[in-house]
């Protein structure tokens, strides 16, 4: 199976991808010739990211009946400082707030998500490193990020 999209250039600086029968918008800033009318190129791979995590943690969840009353998946690209801008580091945080009870749950859906299921972390993680921290009715619960690195700003 292979996934495939369409993107139509609409003036000035968007463009209209076509995915799976629906429409995104992606523009330039007025500053390099657009208007603003969506969001750049190169965040949406973090937010194909955040998707294909969340995706999965929620699901593994469901699965095993421990649902969570919220999920937010925060994803942080660092940028290189040179031209082609590209990104040299991904971070996430995993932030639930759900019972007590389903906290061990949540970190088994996160692992399982970051070390066997989610594709886009798989391929981003064979070009740089990605960390992530999981964060449980407000107590971190789990880091793999190296000592050095201060903590996400979310």
């Amino acid at each position: 199976m292979d996934h495939k999209i369409s993107s139509q250039w609409m003036g000035k600086m968007q463009f209209n991808a076509l995915v799976n029968g629906h429409t995104i918008v992606m523009d330039g800033p007025e500053k390099v010739g657009g208007e603003d009318n969506g969001p750049i190129p190169k965040p949406l791979v973090l937010t194909a990211l955040s998707g294909c995590t969340g995706m999965d943690v929620i699901a593994f969840l469901r699965k095993d009946h421990k649902e969570v009353k919220d999920l937010e998946v925060n994803v942080r690209g660092e940028l290189s400082k040179g031209h082609p801008l590209q990104y040299v580091s991904v971070h996430l945080d995993y932030i639930f707030d759900g019972p007590p009870e389903h906290q061990d749950a949540a970190l088994q859906a996160v692992t399982l998500s970051q070390e066997k299921y989610c594709g886009v972390s798989d391929m981003l993680k064979k070009i740089m490193p990605v960390t992530w921290i999981v964060i449980y009715n407000g107590k971190t619960i789990f880091s793999n990020q190296p000592k050095t690195v201060e903590a996400s700003p979310y």
